[in-house]
């Protein structure tokens, strides 16, 4: 749940994501290079959940420490959601934020598969949480259509990172596939508590399945799109 204090954010640089562009081609979305202040990675990755297989979980399966919670309290903060509506020139405050995190990749073709994601998203944020990113593939793009080549814009899951978008028809995104420590939060505004509330459901059970060795395998070599809408 939204914060009902309007506090001072303590992770996230307010400036840098008032200050930053928004983009208009080929959908709208915002690029921060570093949301959060480089001098604060050590200290929130050291608090950060150690999250050993792929897909989202959602915050209720990890344990994390006092600054990382203070980063996840940030972006559910009254304070982020009112930078975000002032980029998209939009009112958020009836739309709940849905909240998970992804932790791994692992390279295989079902991964990064293009798609929109649901119509019950209105705005969708991702923060970059992996201590490094050396590749060059497994970067999040922004597309021009449902092909992963068409690219207009990719962003790194790199410590800080953040790009957010508005949900829509054409708001196309993914990335090619790459094994690597893929740490993100993503945090959505949808248009309904039960919405949210299923989403929590749904991870929840999958990350529970994915803790299954024989499961897991299956889940591994499944198509990217099994049990996920977006």
């Amino acid at each position: 749940m939204l914060s009902d204090v309007d506090a001072p954010l303590r992770i996230l640089d307010e400036t840098a994501i008032a200050d930053a562009e928004l983009r208009r081609d080929p959908y709208d979305f915002v690029y921060v290079e570093q949301a959060v202040d480089p001098k604060l990675k050590k200290d929130v990755l050291a608090d950060a959940p150690a999250i050993h297989e792929r897909g989202n979980y959602t915050l209720s399966q990890l344990h994390y420490g006092p600054n990382f919670d203070a980063c996840i309290k940030d972006l559910l903060s009254v304070r982020f959601r009112r930078l975000v509506e002032q980029k998209f020139d939009m009112d958020l405050s009836r739309f709940p934020p849905c909240i998970v995190m992804m932790g791994h990749t692992t390279g295989r073709y079902n991964e990064g598969y293009a798609h929109r994601d649901s119509k019950h998203k209105i705005i969708t944020v991702l923060l970059g949480l992996s201590e490094s990113w050396p590749y060059e593939r497994g970067r999040l793009r922004i597309l021009r259509s449902n092909d992963r080549d068409d690219c207009a814009f990719e962003c790194s899951p790199e410590f800080g990172k953040m790009l957010m978008f508005r949900v829509g028809d054409q708001s196309w995104h993914g990335f090619l596939p790459q094994k690597g420590k893929h740490m993100s939060v993503q945090l959505c505004y949808v248009d309904s508590v039960e919405y949210a509330h299923r989403e929590n459901i749904r991870h929840a059970i999958s990350g529970y399945f994915k803790s299954i060795p024989g499961v897991r395998q299956v889940l591994d070599w499944a198509p990217r799109s099994f049990g996920n809408k977006g």
